[in-house]
């Protein structure tokens, strides 16, 4: 379990303007934590138990580090294994292969919690999670036997493989291909923003081995190091610098048939089952992003003053406020609904999963960006952690299927079931 220490706040300027608000929760924070928005009602004890280690790492191992990491770009590999140490690196993987075996929605308290000390960090972490799962979902034992254990660990580390530079929301287009030979598959073509992309060691690769469309589509293990395997630049991005993002690029790279998920065809399937539990996280992390907001804002207007008073006299920044924390309890009621829809394989699981992820990556990225407004032009400094929130998770609107495509997949849903 993550060391419990107690975490002090530096102040710089002046009284009324605390600067370096970066380390976000600790013991003395939780408690301080208002009732109205406390993401611990409605879970049983163990989830409070994990919540509260999760809070705590968050606090200690990765809010302090979260500005630098952020300025330097560096990909906080010690860190993520500690984290994998309290059994974060497999949380919805199954015991036999190191896994932790736990629901959906334990998994959304996880990455909630995490985010409030590092979105970017918690945000790879989902998405290594998210491979590891489909190799224990899909694979076979071999398989599972021979990726699962380090990836749980996160000695190693995965990425996932479905975007290319011609097909994004479209992903059923994609055209890196596979071609059999022997007792290899010859792969070429690329992909675009991966995230990972040159420092992981696992990439899960959607590629087409038939025809046009969805059931052309193939998914393949490839390891680092594979001949004829390479990346492209690593990329200049406004958030999420802390985790390395680049072209994966494929020129005749032989890949064994044993390293096939499923059988062939069944890939794009894989890739949006993926994809729904992965919507639920990055909208977990939207959430953890939001709820740290809140917190930061609450505590400038107490603070701060403007005309004589502090700004939580202003009613109408009272009122925003309460527009905030509203739509944060909101925010996280969706996303716990689909998480058990997903745990329970429902029918509404995928239509669910699509609404939370476009409701709560809105709702929270608005929610982070009046916490900014709120700070005044202390807000857009980088010694505040409020603009970095803001920077990382604008790119959730955009990926695990853009919220214009979460749009689609919702209309869909209530204009074909009879």
């Amino acid at each position: 379990m993550a060391a419990v220490g107690t975490l002090c706040r530096a102040a710089r300027l002046s009284s009324y303007i605390p600067r370096n608000r970066r380390l976000i929760f600790n013991h003395f924070q939780i408690r301080r934590i208002a009732s109205c928005i406390d993401p611990s009602y409605g879970l049983t004890d163990e989830q409070k138990e994990f919540q509260k280690v999760a809070f705590d790492f968050a606090a200690n191992e990765m809010a302090p580090h979260m500005a630098e990491w952020d300025e330097k770009e560096i990909f906080p590999v010690d860190t993520m294994q500690k984290a994998a140490q309290l059994g974060f690196g497999g949380i919805y993987v199954q015991p036999e292969v190191g896994g932790s075996g736990l629901s959906r929605l334990d998994t959304s308290v996880i990455f909630e919690a995490l985010s409030t000390g590092c979105v970017s960090t918690t945000a790879y972490i989902s998405i290594h999670n998210m491979c590891a799962w489909m190799i224990d979902t899909f694979g076979n034992t071999e398989q599972r036997e021979k990726y699962c254990p380090d990836l749980c660990t996160m000695d190693k580390f995965a990425s996932y493989c479905l975007t290319e530079p011609g097909s994004g929301s479209d992903a059923a287009s994609l055209l890196s291909n596979a071609k059999l030979k022997g007792d290899h598959y010859v792969l070429n073509g690329s992909k675009a923003f991966i995230s990972g992309g040159g420092d992981t060691d696992v990439y899960i690769v959607m590629c087409r081995t038939g025809g046009k469309g969805p059931k052309g589509i193939s998914c393949l293990v490839v390891e680092k190091g594979t001949p004829g395997l390479s990346f492209g630049k690593k990329e200049k991005k406004v958030g999420w610098n802390c985790q390395p993002t680049r072209a994966v690029i494929f020129e005749d790279c032989a890949v064994p048939v044993t390293n096939r998920l499923g059988q062939e065809g069944q890939g794009f399937t894989m890739a949006m089952k993926g994809l729904n539990g992965g919507r639920i996280n990055i909208a977990s992390c939207s959430l953890g992003a939001a709820h740290a907001c809140v917190q930061l804002a609450r505590d400038h207007l107490l603070v701060r003053k403007q005309f004589g008073e502090t700004l939580s006299n202003n009613q109408f920044l009272q009122f925003k406020l309460a527009e905030m924390a509203t739509k944060l309890v909101a925010s996280r009621l969706m996303v716990r609904q689909a998480a058990v829809s997903l745990q329970e394989n429902r029918a509404d699981a995928v239509a669910l999963c699509s609404m939370a992820k476009l409701f709560v990556t809105d709702e929270c990225f608005d929610i982070c960006n009046q916490a900014l407004q709120m700070h005044g032009g202390y807000g857009y400094l980088k010694d505040y952690a409020v603009q970095q929130f803001v920077r990382d998770i604008r790119v959730h609107q955009i990926l695990e299927g853009t919220n214009e495509v979460m749009r689609m997949i919702i209309a869909r849903s209530l204009l074909t079931e009879s």
